[in-house]
């Protein structure tokens, strides 16, 4: 199978920083997994079902053929491992988010013997799915932050 790569979030939305991410992943990697999971502590603002049909559309509209979108409950490395990756995916925009994403990476290490590559955000860094959910409930443009088919998800759920 090669080197497969796991990248989880809530994806709530899905932007184009994620994109970003899962475009730079599946350069480097013989296989990238979206996984959707399920962060107990936010709320889901957008069904899962839906997200990773919209995401599914954006992948294909990019021409990322090996990469796949799974929805998932639980731990993100016990996912990881029955999807058979070797290795989990995260982005970084910034110092905080390095701190914040070094301490799961080690317990994650410690726990499931998976090593974590981080991927820059580079000038999407400034993007978050909450600042796009706030432009959203707040009536503004958000087809500039998010892929095509996410845009048309959000706008059919208005």
């Amino acid at each position: 199978m090669g080197m497969v790569g796991f990248y989880a979030g809530s994806f709530d939305p899905f932007t184009n920083g994620h994109l970003q991410i899962v475009k730079k992943a599946a350069k480097c990697f013989d296989k990238v997994i979206v996984g959707i999971g399920h962060n107990t502590e936010k709320k889901e603002r957008i069904d899962r079902n839906k997200m990773k049909q919209a995401i599914e559309k954006a992948i294909e509209e990019e021409k990322l053929n090996n990469v796949e979108v799974v929805i998932y409950e639980g731990l993100t490395v016990d996912k990881a491992k029955e999807c058979e990756a070797n290795i989990l995916i995260r982005g970084l925009r910034n110092g905080t988010d390095y701190e914040y994403e070094e301490n799961i990476s080690a317990i994650n290490e410690k726990m499931a013997n998976m090593d974590t590559c981080y991927f820059r955000a580079g000038d999407l860094g400034y993007l978050s799915s909450s600042v796009v959910m706030e432009l959203y409930i707040n009536n503004k443009e958000i087809d500039k932050y998010v892929p095509r088919a996410i845009a048309q998800l959000l706008n059919s759920l208005r």
